[in-house]
């Protein structure tokens, strides 16, 4: 058994940052709800979307290791190691934002790894070398396939939908804000409910 896992939004949980650094700029009052969507959809009600796209990659460059694991994903990846399940990390994220600072934002990406244990050179919950982020989608779906996962799990229904998906993956829906209760994919809300999965 081999599983993928997508990383922002499904290993990383943006709630609180986001939260905290529109309230920092000014940009939200507090009595707006800690989610990084609502936060979202409101900058966005405001007519700032690149306010939005340049707040993304300040939060994604230099504020990430900032930024909170969601619950029971460290003891997931840990659980994994401990019975030998190979686990890759497989992501979309581009290099530099596309507004503001030119943060790389792979490097951010892997210093938050490694803050939480994930690259630890003596005692890290993954190899190195299953860490992948991809400039592309495409880039990402053929990367899901060369690493012959047997299941991935993402946030984004719509990925796990594209055409060129790799059949032979099991796609499983990270929702923990309940956002798509209807889906057809195989649907969870907690890593501990994946952790369920896959070890029960």
């Amino acid at each position: 058994m081999r599983i993928g896992v997508d990383f922002d939004n499904t290993i990383v949980c943006y709630d609180r940052i986001f939260h905290n650094i529109a309230l920092e700029k000014s940009l939200i009052s507090k009595d707006l709800p800690v989610n990084k969507g609502v936060v979202r959809d409101y900058l966005r009600r405001q007519d700032k979307e690149d306010v939005w796209t340049e707040l993304q990659g300040y939060v994604y460059g230099a504020r990430m290791v900032e930024a909170d694991p969601f619950p029971a994903v460290c003891d997931f990846f840990a659980e994994c190691g401990e019975k030998s399940v190979p686990v890759f990390i497989i992501s979309h994220r581009t290099r530099y934002p596309f507004l503001g600072e030119k943060y790389d934002l792979h490097e951010s990406a892997h210093t938050w790894l490694r803050k939480y244990g994930f690259l630890n050179k003596s005692n890290g919950l993954l190899a190195p070398d299953r860490v992948f982020f991809e400039l592309t989608k495409s880039a990402k779906l053929e990367r899901i396939g060369a690493a012959m996962c047997d299941y991935f799990i993402d946030d984004l229904p719509e990925f796990l939908a594209e055409p060129d998906f790799p059949g032979n993956t099991k796609k499983i829906l990270f929702d923990p804000n309940n956002h798509y209760p209807d889906t057809d994919f195989r649907r969870v809300t907690s890593w501990q409910a994946i952790r369920d999965i896959f070890f029960d």
